[in-house]
């Protein structure tokens, strides 16, 4: 396994990719509600990406065909932008993007309430953005790369939901996809030690029911094969001597991830 570190001044150009993908996700956020289609969605990304000077991550990426993944209630992720989804009172929606800017990768994901959700929904995106900032609480120098695992799976199956375990987070660099691997399952103590410089894409994908999922006919929208409904945070996080550094987010920002 070839661990690529990052230095000060790569970790820095990550950072600015990074600020480009918090603030498209953040104003996508702003336009979830009633009505509004996926593909409203698809196209203020990729006019928002084009401003910024940034190549968005995913278009053509493996053949692709979108800037967004955005995937609605038992979509777990890789959901295909369409005029035809359109968003109703009630449903979840995950926004996963990603961009290259000045040769470095930034990616993050967003699940957003529709609306007035049911409780149970609720607690779901909540359990899930929590174990997203608890496995961020692992990215320090020592620590095991299953600590990260542990931290997400021991929080979700404590609150009664599933982790999905056919899709793993990973590191991320001048490639969208870098070594090492990462589960959101696992016992602790295990795998490569952390150390400064390593940038990981964490990305908890939880389910309300079974950890099962499959593919519809597009061979991407990945879905929860007993039809419940799934939720998908993720940051693009740093190991430095100080602890973790969340490079898809505004320095000034603290508290929980999301």
């Amino acid at each position: 396994m070839s661990i690529i570190l990052k230095s000060q001044a790569e970790l820095e150009k990550m950072y600015c990719a990074g600020q480009v993908v918090w603030q498209v996700l953040n104003e996508l956020r702003g336009m979830v509600k009633p009505g509004v289609s996926t593909m409203d969605l698809e196209r203020a990304a990729e006019k928002r990406c084009a401003a910024s000077g940034a190549r968005p991550a995913f278009k053509n990426y493996q053949g692709y065909p979108c800037v967004l993944c955005a995937s609605i209630n038992e979509e777990v992720v890789h959901g295909i932008p369409s005029p035809r989804r359109k968003l109703a009172e009630g449903d979840i929606i995950s926004l996963d993007f990603g961009v290259a800017l000045d040769g470095y990768y930034a990616d993050a994901a967003v699940t957003v309430p529709v609306g007035e959700i049911a409780a149970e929904t609720q607690r779901l995106l909540e359990v899930t953005r929590e174990s997203l900032d608890r496995a961020i609480e692992q990215v320090r120098p020592g620590r095991r790369l299953s600590d990260i695992s542990h931290a997400v799976e021991s929080w979700t199956t404590e609150h009664g939901f599933s982790v999905v375990r056919d899709f793993v987070g990973h590191g991320i660099g001048t490639k969208m996809h870098e070594e090492p691997q990462l589960p959101n399952f696992g016992a602790p103590g295990h795998g490569l030690r952390l150390e400064p410089g390593m940038v990981l894409a964490i990305e908890p994908m939880i389910n309300a029911g079974a950890p099962e999922v499959e593919l519809r006919e597009d061979k991407w929208t990945a879905v929860t094969r007993d039809g419940r409904r799934s939720a998908h945070f993720e940051h693009t996080v740093a190991v430095t001597a100080g602890g973790p550094w969340i490079l898809t987010r505004p320095k000034e920002v603290s508290g929980p991830s999301w």
